[in-house]
């Protein structure tokens, strides 16, 4: 699986780097704005993991933050977009995070993790090294798919398991198969809640911009949730 999503993002590399920062209103106008809502307007001082940063939007905007930041990702077309856009100004590796991760205990006061978790089928190893990196009182910021969006791409139609979806994405004219795991909601909250507190439950509704833009759409997001956000805390 982590081979797949692998070679996925090395086909979407191009089109996250050069198209969804502007085009993709699903970024821009929905997950974004409320994941940054959650940060500090003032990171300095803090050090910041982003774990799965892709072309390295969310490292950007946390370097601007004031954050020392360390991004990660699976894909290695994915590290080399984001040392594009960021330089120097953080440290890029190409890891997986069903790994062990190659950092000190206690290290980082925030994680942020966008739209990645559903890439990993058990969060427990993951869950645990974050919490294992995670100061005493830090947090841990992670956006993924919505059960009721998923669901609808189920096959075997069992809200309650957790399942292999192989959506298709079209980009830059192919046809791309993106693998991903579906879960009920239960198993989001409880996963989080052996490792973390949870401190804030986001659905996200899309911005004025995104209804000016894409009524449509817009009036969907507005019935039927695509997304969901968990802010979560390690207490010592």
């Amino acid at each position: 699986m982590n081979n797949r999503v692998r070679e996925t993002y090395n086909q979407l590399a191009n089109d996250y780097e050069h198209n969804v920062d502007t085009k993709s209103l699903f970024n821009t106008e929905y997950e974004r704005p409320a994941m940054m809502h959650l940060l500090p307007t003032d990171l300095k001082n803090k050090k910041v993991l982003d774990a799965g940063c892709a072309a390295g939007w969310y490292t950007e905007q946390l370097v601007n933050l004031g954050a020392t930041v360390i991004a990660t990702d699976i894909s290695p077309k994915m590290v080399e977009a984001t040392k594009r856009r960021v330089g120097e100004n953080a440290e890029i590796l190409c890891l997986d995070l069903e790994d062990t991760l190659p950092f000190e205990d206690k290290s980082f006061d925030l994680i942020v993790s966008s739209l990645v978790l559903h890439y990993v089928k058990d969060w427990n190893k993951s869950f645990n090294e974050f919490r294992r990196i995670l100061k005493p009182n830090g947090t841990l910021l992670f956006s993924v798919h919505h059960p009721f969006m998923d669901i609808k791409l189920s096959v075997n139609g069992d809200y309650f398991s957790n399942e292999l979806i192989i959506d298709q994405w079209r980009r830059e004219g192919k046809l791309i198969e993106v693998p991903f795991y579906r879960r009920p909601l239960h198993m989001i909250i409880n996963d989080t809640l052996e490792h973390f507190s949870i401190e804030k439950l986001i659905e996200p509704q899309p911005t004025r911009d995104f209804k000016i833009l894409e009524p449509e759409k817009y009036e969907k997001l507005m019935k039927n949730p695509h997304f969901m956000i968990v802010k979560a805390v390690k207490y010592a």
